[in-house]
């Protein structure tokens, strides 16, 4: 099967910092990619390139055939970032922000219909939010806010998810919930990358894994990026002197 995300030779700076080096990398449909690599490694940066929030200094990204920004407006892509800014304060309930993934099919006047309350209550059904659907958003914790961000895009119909770090901070039922549900949705054909800290989690989670160090290190079955080697390259140990150590 063909990649739905070709990312070819990329390379990007954030002023005079390389956060990525000439990276490749494909993703394919029905296919769950963990992405995994130290803190500063180009995870997150390599996600917003693909989303066409970042353009590369060098190289292109390719999404279901056309750019980042396409895909984007089509409704291909659903992004949840590792962190959203929440005013605690202000009265948005949980299905307004679910609502919001709907924005791309409802047209200039934002009016749902009711296929968009429908999707939107499918959404919070699978993210297991249907009973906090109407509370303030400021006021769930942080795992549930977590799944409501997936709930958005999966409201919004996407084909690609990309999610920064989903199990930061977040409790165990959620967890195993946005687990669960990422694994159903490339059952069904979707192509999900995560970038996770996780590595314990990462076999349960992921059916194959990249290693990045401002480039693709490693690229593969689980098993094989997990090798202690591997690891010592992506997180800047010596496996030699690490086992002598012990």
């Amino acid at each position: 099967m063909s990649p739905s995300v070709e990312v070819r030779d990329v390379t990007v700076h954030h002023g005079d910092v390389l956060a990525l080096d000439h990276v490749d990398l494909d993703l394919h449909p029905g296919r769950v990619t963990g992405l995994i690599g130290m803190n500063g490694s180009g995870k997150s940066t390599l996600v917003k390139t693909i989303t066409g929030l970042i353009r590369p200094d060098s190289g292109a990204v390719t999404v279901d055939g056309g750019g980042p920004a396409q895909a984007r407006k089509r409704g291909l892509v659903g992004y949840v970032p590792q962190s959203e800014d929440v005013d605690r304060d202000f009265p948005l309930s949980v299905r307004d922000v679910v609502m919001t993934g709907r924005y791309g099919h409802m047209g200039p006047t934002r009016r749902a219909h009711p296929a968009d309350r429908a999707a939107v209550d499918h959404a919070l059904e699978r993210t297991e939010l249907t009973d906090l659907a109407t509370r303030p958003i400021g006021q769930l914790s942080g795992g549930q806010r977590k799944r409501a961000f997936v709930a958005r895009g999966l409201a919004q119909e996407a084909t690609i998810l990309l999610l920064d770090e989903p199990f930061a901070g977040v409790d165990k039922r959620s967890e195993a919930t946005i687990t669960h549900l990422l694994r159903e949705l490339a059952a069904e054909g979707a192509t999900v990358l995560v970038c996770t800290h996780d590595l314990h989690a990462l076999p349960d989670l992921a059916d194959e894994a990249a290693l990045l160090l401002r480039r693709v290190l490693v690229h593969g079955e689980v098993a094989d990026v997990l090798r202690p080697e591997n690891l010592a390259l992506a997180f800047g140990l010596d496996p030699i002197r690490r086992d002598h150590d012990r």
